[in-house]
């Protein structure tokens, strides 16, 4: 797949199932739609794993000024790879008003040593495109670009809470496999 200057750096507008398209993110049209699904994801990881404490941090995070630092943090990542973050647009359907179904976002191969490997920052598909093709295609996507980096072990990686069996489900049948455990401390 090649871009307008002839280069294999951004895919090509792919039609995917139930009325959607993956394309690249575009910073002219997409910062409210990504925050939109940014602010579900973050919400949806704070609820149902870890218990009203770790909700109520996630949803005190979700300020205008972290959303203008996670855009910025967006437009920085796609000027260095426009295939990191990949949405799903809606094209047909009782949706479609140009509002995005969802979208994964993999960190550009600049910051592969931050793990030393790919790393899946990010992935979302709306509740109501759930249970179709979507999520798969979008990881499909991710897989494909990180399989095109230059990263010190070839591998693509990502954090999930142990308590979300769904995300949990979703990733081994994705082949994803545990390798080590992240551990965190609180910063005073």
């Amino acid at each position: 797949m090649t871009d307008e200057s002839g280069t294999d750096d951004a895919p090509a507008d792919e039609a995917t199932t139930d009325g959607v398209r993956l394309r690249p993110y575009d910073p002219d049209r997409d910062p409210e739609d990504l925050w939109d699904l940014k602010r579900a994801f973050e919400l949806g990881l704070g609820s149902g794993t870890g218990g009203d404490g770790k909700q109520a941090v996630y949803e005190e995070k979700l300020t205008t000024e972290y959303g203008e630092r996670y855009l910025d943090w967006v437009f920085w990542c796609t000027k260095h790879d426009p295939r990191c973050v990949t949405v799903a647009e809606v094209v047909e359907g009782e949706s479609a008003d140009d509002t995005l179904a969802g979208y994964v976002f993999v960190l550009p191969q600049q910051l592969a040593m931050i793990w030393d490997a790919g790393v899946l920052n990010e992935i979302y598909v709306r509740p109501e495109f759930r249970g179709t093709q979507l999520a798969d295609d979008l990881m499909e996507s991710a897989v494909a670009l990180a399989e095109d980096q230059d990263l010190p072990l070839d591998r693509l990686v990502l954090d999930v809470d142990r308590e979300n069996d769904r995300a949990s489900a979703f990733y081994e049948r994705h082949g994803f496999e545990h390798w080590g455990e992240m551990v965190a401390r609180k910063l005073e």
